[in-house]
């Protein structure tokens, strides 16, 4: 399968919006403004295409930005400087063909002047694949966040890049 990265536009919200929808609880719900959002300020939003269809997208921030997921400040209040994936989602007919590790190494790529990689991988519930695949990358583990105790926390991971 052939994949075109590139550049996620207004019009492409819409089918961005379904496939973050698919993906919950592995990425957090948001809604349509969330996602405006995302494509004015995100320092990141590109999306891989197959086929005229949406197969992959990936949301990443740097520091600065009024952003107020309380993983995102996690790592603004412990570094000076990072590369942050807030999101990543594949769809099901795009599984299995290394779309997720092209998408980081993209956005590794365009934050070429950043040293640390940041993102949080679900450990409650568990996203056992997701965990795996992080490690994989060369993600470890440097701080948690229990929301609900039992019910709903986070693994923060760095990847230095």
């Amino acid at each position: 399968m052939n994949f075109t990265l590139r550049d996620a536009l207004h019009e492409d919200l819409d089918d961005v919006l379904a496939l973050n929808e698919a993906n919950v609880p592995a990425v957090g719900d948001v809604g349509i403004e969330k996602m405006r959002w995302f494509c004015e300020h995100a320092h990141y939003f590109r999306i891989a295409v197959a086929d005229d269809r949406l197969a992959a997208f990936l949301i990443g921030l740097r520091p600065g930005t009024s952003y107020e997921s309380s993983n995102y400040r996690w790592f603004c209040q412990n570094y000076d400087d990072f590369a942050y994936v807030d999101r990543i989602a594949v769809s099901e007919h795009a599984r299995r063909f290394g779309l997720a590790s092209r998408l980081y190494d993209d956005f590794a790529a365009a934050m070429s002047e950043v040293e640390i990689m940041t993102c949080e991988v679900n450990i409650f519930p568990p996203n056992p694949s997701s965990m795996h695949f992080h490690e994989r990358m060369g993600f470890r583990q440097v701080g948690t966040i229990d929301y609900e105790p039992g019910a709903k926390a986070v693994a923060l991971m760095e990847r230095r890049l």
